[in-house]
């Protein structure tokens, strides 16, 4: 996918089918009124709506570099939505979580990657790493590696450790430039062996234009709620300037990856 205007369907929440209790996040297995399910990740859970747009942010980025990731909605939720529910746990989750979430299409019957089991190539394995190291996404480990195998192809699925800058934007700009060297523990890292080529492949296709029109798809009011921003669309211009800040010193983190790398083998 290389369109420079990325946008995202929207659809409402009729059914909340299971809980996946998976960290502290609790996304559920949901049914949307297109008929499809989805994995719904909670605009009230856990870190709240900056894993929402760590999520967003990262699944359209992979997309637009190649890689497989399931189709990214918005979920809208309705105020009695749940209200039924008897757990009171998943009845506070749906409370807190009323408006737009965000959902990714389920892959019903995919398995788990496992470093063990299943195999990647090479570029393949330099691609993700690649991309992790620029998200600084500390989570595709072989303890969680955040993969699926479906079909016989591989997806990537949760980006929502990404970003985590925003988490604290104090220093964002010296925090753009900084190696990433949690990349130590990336899953595929002792098989990224093209990271060079990577890195300029992706530099070509990332522009500041695809890049902010990917930042464009954050909805308003996942932005509003920072008091360190005077209006929204100066918090939406960090995330913009951070990715093109890293992108254009990405000699940085991959040279820490390629270093990384070296002690492994």
């Amino acid at each position: 996918m290389k369109n420079n205007h990325p946008q995202l369907r929207t659809v409402n929440v009729i059914r909340y089918v299971t809980p996946l209790r998976e960290g502290g996040s609790m996304p559920a297995i949901a049914e949307a009124d297109d008929e499809f399910l989805y994995v719904l990740k909670f605009r009230g859970a856990g870190q709240g709506l900056r894993a929402l747009i760590a999520e967003l942010i990262g699944g359209e980025v992979a997309r637009l570099l190649g890689l497989r990731i399931p189709e990214l909605v918005f979920a809208n939720l309705e105020k009695d939505f749940g209200r039924i529910e008897p757990d009171e746990e998943i009845q506070d989750l749906l409370r807190s979580s009323v408006g737009l979430n965000l959902a990714l299409h389920y892959l019903s019957g995919a398995i788990t990657f496992d470093p063990l089991v299943n195999s990647v190539d090479e570029r393949t394995a330099s691609q993700i790493v690649w991309l992790d190291a620029f998200l600084t996404n500390m989570d595709r480990t072989a303890r969680n590696t955040n993969m699926l195998v479906w079909h016989k192809e591989l997806w990537l699925i949760d980006h929502g450790a990404a970003l985590y800058f925003h988490h604290s934007m104090d220093n964002w700009e010296e925090q753009a430039v900084r190696p990433f060297s949690l990349i130590k523990d990336h899953v595929l890292l002792s098989k990224a062996t093209e990271l060079e080529q990577v890195d300029a492949e992706f530099r070509a296709i990332l522009t500041n234009e695809r890049i902010r029109a990917i930042v464009s798809l954050i909805p308003d009011d996942w932005l509003s709620g920072d008091n360190m921003f005077e209006h929204i669309e100066a918090h939406r211009e960090v995330y913009s300037r951070f990715l093109e800040l890293r992108i254009a010193k990405s000699e940085i983190f991959v040279k820490e990856a390629q270093h990384a790398r070296e002690t492994l083998i």
